[in-house]
């Protein structure tokens, strides 16, 4: 299981099955719809003439034809008339119907495009928010890949109260790379440039390192100190009381991925999979730190994307989705893999 927000053409994507954001004939239309059926090519829309049109909030999958998916599944949105007329549980039938039809059919990747978000008139951030409530919910009982396909990081309305304090957040302890490596090298030197106050006003950059081990360690503090970081994550599943499949689906990692990590005593993650991994376990920002270095990482006031983890952390906020929102917000990479 994986869930992916991307910027991409949905007609390009090479996965088991798209979505279309399909009208009530299923016959084409503008927008995704048109673009979906203007790459596949007549086939397409000769098999949908043979399906009898599509109720609201239901889907149907035909072939995918010219295009690099086997599939193409097509689910017709609510138009939004203010979202007094069931227009969410409409809206999250599409998402449920068509993971289901992609399920059904072997499907182990699909994509979705921000379905009713554009001439259906759905509010693109509550679009946004039924889109991932609805792929989340059924990812925690299901493996299979979700790619969201968005345009910009305009749909990502979040809360003004949550971007100002992220913002804040990042304004108060984020360093320039590049300022932070000119005052390094100022420092090096012995420089003192008429600047060098500017430089050293700045918030210096995270560091951490390992504490020295106490000469009277216990055994089981010096095995702990020497695992791997496959060997930690596996002892902190075990202390959190979480199945293996609670851990890496929390933490939006594909199980085969899992099952490499769990088996290679020796494995190096990236850096995003051990941070989503110490998400899902909801490490405190020691313990992630701790983590990390098991991995070769570390956090760092230099690096924006450490900086927003960072704030997450310290806020006890462990919703992996949320978190993700938020760094796609400030266009940052996402967690899990």
């Amino acid at each position: 299981m994986s869930f992916q927000i991307i910027r991409q053409d949905i007609t390009k994507i090479e996965c088991d099955a798209i979505v279309n954001a399909a009208n009530e004939t299923l016959l084409g239309g503008g927008g995704v719809d048109g673009a979906i059926h203007a790459a596949a090519g007549e086939g397409l829309l000769n098999e949908c003439r043979s399906l009898g049109g599509c109720k609201t909030g239901e889907a149907k999958i035909t072939g995918g034809y010219n295009l690099p998916c086997k599939y193409v599944i097509h689910t017709v949105g609510p138009v939004w008339h203010g979202g007094i007329f069931g227009e969410k549980s409409k809206l999250e039938s599409c998402y449920r119907k068509s993971l289901e039809l992609a399920k059904e059919n072997g499907c182990e990747s699909v994509a979705f495009p921000l379905i009713s978000a554009g001439a259906y008139g759905y509010p693109k951030d509550k679009a946004l928010r039924v889109a991932i409530d609805s792929i989340s919910s059924f990812l925690m009982e299901n493996d299979i890949l979700v790619y969201l396909v968005v345009f910009d990081t305009t749909v990502f309305n979040l809360s003004s109260k949550l971007f100002n304090n992220v913002k804040e957040y990042i304004d108060n302890n984020y360093v320039d790379e590049n300022l932070f490596r000119r005052r390094n090298l100022n420092t090096e030197f012995g420089m003192n440039r008429p600047d060098s106050a500017v430089f050293n006003s700045a918030p210096m950059a995270a560091s951490y390192s390992m504490p020295a081990p106490s000469m009277a360690c216990t055994p089981q503090i010096k095995f702990e100190l020497d695992e791997s970081f496959s060997q930690m994550l596996l002892r902190k599943i075990d202390e959190k009381g979480m199945t293996d499949a609670e851990c890496y689906k929390k933490a939006n990692i594909d199980r085969k991925l899992f099952s490499k990590i769990r088996n290679d005593v020796n494995y190096k993650p990236k850096k995003s999979t051990a941070i989503a991994f110490a998400i899902a376990l909801e490490l405190s920002l020691s313990e992630t730190e701790d983590m990390l270095r098991k991995a070769g990482f570390a956090l760092s006031h230099s690096n924006k994307f450490d900086v927003i983890i960072e704030y997450f952390i310290k806020n006890g906020n462990y919703n992996i989705f949320e978190i993700n929102e938020t760094l796609f917000a400030f266009d940052q990479g996402l967690l899990g893999a």
